[in-house]
């Protein structure tokens, strides 16, 4: 078992990964982390949204979040953005390297990565 000051020292070291999860912002980020997406490597690409978001310094305005299925498991990872200034995005077959160039622009720069949405896909 661990002693209290470790423990504290945990929590403390964790702290900025779950607030950016809990920030209500302009902008929210949204993985699907149902049994498809895991399977398809959602849980790096949440990852990689959380550490992006906090090393940009955005973690006051944009909430990292996961939710269950979205319904389209073909196409998982599946993250889907939502900013007052724009319709939903829904991003489809993320990787964590996607997520990295979704933060910069996208989310910094006001640009939908169109490449990688769900319209770009061939269904």
């Amino acid at each position: 078992m661990k002693s209290i000051e470790e423990l504290k020292a945990i929590k403390a070291k964790m702290a900025d990964k779950v607030a950016v999860r809990n920030t209500t912002g302009d902008t929210r980020i949204v993985v699907g982390m149902a049994t498809c997406g895991i399977a398809a490597g959602a849980r790096p690409v949440l990852n990689a949204f959380v550490e992006g978001v906090t090393a940009a310094g955005l973690a006051d305005t944009v909430a990292v979040t996961q939710t269950g299925c979205i319904g389209i498991c073909q196409y998982e990872p599946v993250v889907e953005v939502y900013t007052k200034d724009q319709e939903k995005v829904t991003y489809v077959k993320m990787t964590p390297d996607r997520a990295k160039e979704v933060i910069e622009k996208h989310i910094k720069g006001g640009e939908v990565v169109a490449e990688y949405t769900i319209g770009a896909a061939k269904i």
